[in-house]
C-alpha cells in the first residue's frame, strides 16, 4: 500500500491508479476509501471518473472498487457490470443474496495495511 507521502507529486489520476493497483486480489474497497488514500477524501466521484476512463491495456484492477455498500455501481453499459462481477468471482469474492459484495469477508480499507 502506498502512503500519501509516496503519492506526493503525482496528479490525482496517477494516485488513483497507484492505490487501486495496491488492492490485493480477492479484496475490494470503496470509491471513497480510494479517494481518502489519495489524500482527497471527498473525491469519490473523481475516482469513478478515473476508473471509467481507463484504457483496455492499463494494468489497473478497476473491478476491485465498489460503492460503500458493496454494490457494483459501474454503469451496466456494454456489460461492464457483469464483467466486474465475473472478475470478482474469479478472485473468489463472495456476494450476498442481495447482490452486494460481502464486505466483512472481502473489504480492504486503509487501516488494513498489515493484512
Amino acid at each position: 500500500m502506498h502512503s500519501i507521502d509516496e503519492l506526493e507529486g503525482l496528479r490525482f489520476p496517477e494516485r488513483v491508479r497507484a492505490v487501486v493497483r495496491s488492492i490485493p486480489e480477492g479484496r475490494v474497497t470503496s470509491y471513497g476509501a480510494v479517494a481518502a488514500m489519495c489524500g482527497a477524501p471527498r473525491a469519490a466521484r473523481g475516482v469513478g471518473s478515473v476508473l471509467n476512463s481507463l484504457g483496455p491495456d492499463e494494468d489497473v484492477p478497476w473491478w476491485r472498487v465498489v460503492n460503500r455498500l458493496g454494490e457494483l455501481s459501474i454503469p451496466a453499459v456494454l456489460g461492464r457490470r457483469e464483467l466486474q462481477r465475473t472478475l470478482l468471482k474469479a478472485e473468489a469474492v463472495r456476494f450476498r443474496r442481495n447482490g452486494r459484495v460481502n464486505l466483512e469477508l472481502h473489504g480492504w480499507w486503509p487501516e488494513d495495511d498489515g493484512d
